[in-house]
């Protein structure tokens, strides 16, 4: 099952939401390739993807909550960090059992739930920060 992006998923700072949509896709390839039996191949991408893309936009997203002085900016990026430190038991299972059907699983779980849950909770929140203050 496929996620979608929506309007209501906008956080309405253009270059977050276009990385978010960014996300999406990846995510919904990772889905795709699963339902085509393609899922062990791509999960070692879209992993080793995660680990580089979140990277950058975790730091163009406190980069502007550091600009605008946002006031949960500590407790946002401590959110961040368990998120990544989160990909590295994937990454280690990756590593060491391959790309098993289990951890397609849970990589979709994982990324899916979170990524959903941040955005609608925590960036949303970021997001009418900003524009209050512009």
């Amino acid at each position: 099952m496929a996620i979608q992006w929506t309007t209501a998923l906008a956080v309405g700072v253009s270059d977050i939401d276009q990385q978010h949509q960014e996300l999406f896709r990846r995510v919904n390839q990772l889905i795709e390739a699963c339902n085509q039996g393609q899922g062990k191949q791509a999960v070692s991408e879209v992993l080793s993807f995660l680990e580089s893309y979140v990277s950058t936009h975790f730091r163009a997203e406190e980069a502007l909550m550091r600009k605008y002085k946002y006031p949960d900016l500590e407790s946002h990026q401590a959110v961040h960090q368990r998120f990544v430190e989160s990909l590295q038991p994937l990454k280690a299972k990756l590593d060491e059992e391959g790309p098993g059907l289990a951890l397609v699983l849970q990589t979709n779980r994982l990324v899916v739930n979170w990524l959903t849950d941040h955005i609608q909770k925590m960036d949303k929140a970021v997001g009418a920060y900003i524009k209050s203050q512009s």
